[in-house]
């Protein structure tokens, strides 16, 4: 009987983690798709305007940012949990309730939000950050608040459902698609920062109008009113919103510490130097590619078994990804850390090469980040300990800002870049300790460290050869491939994979294979 349970859990395990395979071949397609247009969008703002305006639109972004992060008090987070919990236990009428709650709830506070904006531009771009420039930023971006909120619902709605190939397609591809098409027409018609705004307005626009439409052809039936009773509507409600709104900031966790600190380089220095900032920002944050690519279906997975009770299930996706992510972004950390002038040239160009330093401490950063915050927040956020997560924040968010502010007078960007790891390291310390606590795991496993040794060697000889290529960025990108291939070859020998990864890596190859056959309802 035992035998025969563990060879069950096995096989499911087994079919969950081919299942997260095909979703990141997916999601991969769609994330390469992402970053090349999406860093092509900040490129061109970046070269054709200069850091000061850069550092301006980076500004609006994260003052909105924070906005909507706020005033969506964490409903599409909350829908990406519960959805999949009440599939998993067929009540459908509690769905439909907390669907049209979030719909409600969000007309008012984005309403809100949008008109405290617009009427506070002016005293945010002047008195705070003492540049005029930015109040055109903020006033027409005051309307794209209720438009970012909705979006951010609708899309989680999609992901909720698991349909992971329209959730890539419409953040993905769709609406960078949009920004570029627009900021180049605009750009050509003789626009000038105009174009950047309306560009990254419609863009977001895009993803509403498209992630409705899924919406309402797919789930249709989500949108018809629930037939609870009013005591059972009442506390599925108050269940939700309890769980929800602690997590106004998680959607954004990634970048918030960026955030806190452009904001405080903005304050205490200049547009110019958050513009230098956030070239050494978009390119850390790259090592964020390998757990968006499982986190999209990770989590709504390891809820709904969570649910059923496979603890055994939960914690062996939870390792085998862990396992997963570490491999995918270790090489690029070492790339980051120890070539950052390279890659400042490569995308930004040398006007950028103050954010050198600050470039190789938020490799470590995104590193460490991407290897363990998104799945020990995903645990966490599985047993409903939202509030736990919140306080986590808020504690790590308060020490970055303590050392901003003492760092950033001193040490200028780099100090608002050492601000971030030291927040980072803490905050993944506790993450750490609560998932042992709380769900009796550590979501590493033991090859990891191998790995890493393994790593060493093929960064030696990228080392060695570099110099002798004198800084040619064509010769440089050539020692990269050797990198990364030699890197891939010496796990395969050391015998790094399991049977699992081989079985992920054969579902890999099958999709890929078929990749004409991929329709947008696996």
């Amino acid at each position: 009987m035992h035998k025969s349970k563990n060879q069950k859990n096995q096989t499911e395990i087994s079919r969950k983690l081919n299942l997260l395979a095909k979703s990141s071949f997916i999601v991969l397609v769609g994330l390469i798709i992402s970053k090349v247009l999406t860093y092509a969008h900040r490129i061109i703002i970046a070269r054709y305007f200069g850091a000061e305006v850069y550092g301006l639109f980076s500004l609006a972004f994260i003052i909105i940012g924070f906005l909507v992060a706020f005033f969506s008090f964490g409903l599409s987070m909350g829908l990406l949990r519960y959805i999949p919990y009440f599939r998993g236990k067929n009540e459908n009428n509690r769905i439909n309730n907390i669907f049209r709650f979030s719909i409600n709830f969000s007309l008012i506070t984005s309403l809100i939000a949008a008109i405290l904006l617009y009427f506070s531009a002016g005293f945010i771009s002047l008195n705070i950050f003492n540049n005029s420039g930015l109040i055109i930023f903020l006033k027409i971006f005051s309307f794209l608040i209720p438009i970012y909120i909705f979006a951010n619902i609708y899309s989680s709605l999609i992901r909720a459902y698991e349909q992971i190939g329209w959730y890539s397609f419409i953040t993905n591809i769709l609406s960078n698609i949009v920004k570029i098409i627009i900021l180049v027409i605009f750009l050509i018609l003789g626009m000038k920062v105009n174009s950047i705004i309306f560009s990254y307005f419609l863009g977001i626009l895009s993803i509403l109008i498209m992630s409705y439409i899924i919406a309402r052809y797919k789930f249709s039936d989500i949108f018809i009113k629930d037939n609870l009773d009013k005591i059972t509507a009442k506390n599925t409600r108050k269940e939700f919103f309890s769980y929800s709104w602690p997590l106004m900031f998680w959607s954004s966790m990634s970048f918030i510490f960026f955030w806190i600190d452009s904001f405080f380089i903005g304050y205490m220095l200049d547009a110019t130097s958050v513009g230098w900032y956030n070239a050494a920002v978009p390119i850390a944050a790259l090592m964020g590619i390998a757990p968006e690519l499982f986190m999209q279906l990770f989590f709504p997975l390891i809820t709904r078994e969570n649910s059923k009770g496979n603890k055994l299930v939960v914690r062996e996706l939870t390792k085998q990804v862990g396992k997963w992510i570490f491999v995918l972004v270790l090489p690029l950390f070492l790339l980051f850390y120890f070539f950052p002038g390279m890659f400042i040239r490569l995308f930004f160009g040398s006007e950028y090469l103050s954010a050198i330093a600050p470039l190789k401490i938020l490799s470590l950063v995104a590193f460490i980040s991407a290897s363990i915050v998104p799945l020990s927040n995903n645990l966490v956020s599985m047993i409903g300990k939202s509030k736990l997560l919140l306080a986590n924040l808020v504690f790590a968010s308060l020490i970055n800002i303590i050392f901003n502010i003492i760092l950033i007078p001193k040490y200028g960007i780099n100090g608002a870049a050492f601000a971030t790891l030291l927040s980072t390291v803490l905050l993944s310390i506790m993450l750490l300790i609560e998932v042992y606590i709380f769900v009796k795991m550590i979501p590493f496993r033991r090859k990891m460290l191998q790995i890493f040794v393994l790593s060493i060697i093929p960064l030696s000889i990228l080392i060695y050869f570099k110099d002798v290529m004198n800084n040619s960025l064509l010769g440089f990108l050539l020692l990269i491939f050797f990198f990364i291939l030699l890197y891939t070859l010496l796990i395969f020998l050391t015998k790094s994979l399991d049977k699992h990864d081989f079985s992920v890596l054969k579902a890999i190859k099958n999709k890929a294979i078929n990749i004409k056959k991929i329709t947008f309802n696996e």
